[in-house]
């Protein structure tokens, strides 16, 4: 994500927000329709946004009491690692789904490239966003 998208407001309804994100994480993944895609993993980069209602009252410093972004990346990495995928938009809806089960996630926004695809791209790849229903 360039520095402007990083600076426009994810849509929220919470009065008070905190932006949690997890930039380029790189992964080896198993998702393409083409044949050589099935047979090999490849390299995907995740980046995620979210706008997190924030109940946090800035005194506790607890972990307990924020949206871990290490729960995040767990969460990512496992959504990744766990089978074969044809279409990075199904794997963009799963990590986007996984997200929205946290009642304090409002909005998040996934993007996945995959860099070593087509030759003179630096990548390709999609972008979602997804908001919790009203």
């Amino acid at each position: 994500m360039t520095s402007s998208e990083t600076t426009q407001p994810l849509p929220t309804g919470a009065k008070n927000s905190r932006r949690v994100f997890v930039r380029e994480l790189e992964l080896m993944a198993r998702v393409g329709v083409y044949e050589v895609e099935r047979r090999y993993e490849q390299r995907i980069i995740v980046s995620v946004d979210l706008a997190v209602e924030d109940g946090y009252d800035g005194v506790s410093d607890r972990l307990r009491d924020i949206l871990d972004y290490a729960t995040i990346v767990k969460d990512v990495r496992n959504l990744v690692e766990a089978d074969h995928v044809h279409l990075l938009e199904t794997l963009a809806e799963r990590i986007a789904h996984n997200c929205l089960a946290d009642g304090r996630v409002q909005s998040v926004r996934v993007r996945i490239e995959k860099p070593d695809i087509l030759p003179g791209c630096r990548s390709v790849g999609i972008e979602i966003e997804r908001a919790r229903s009203v």
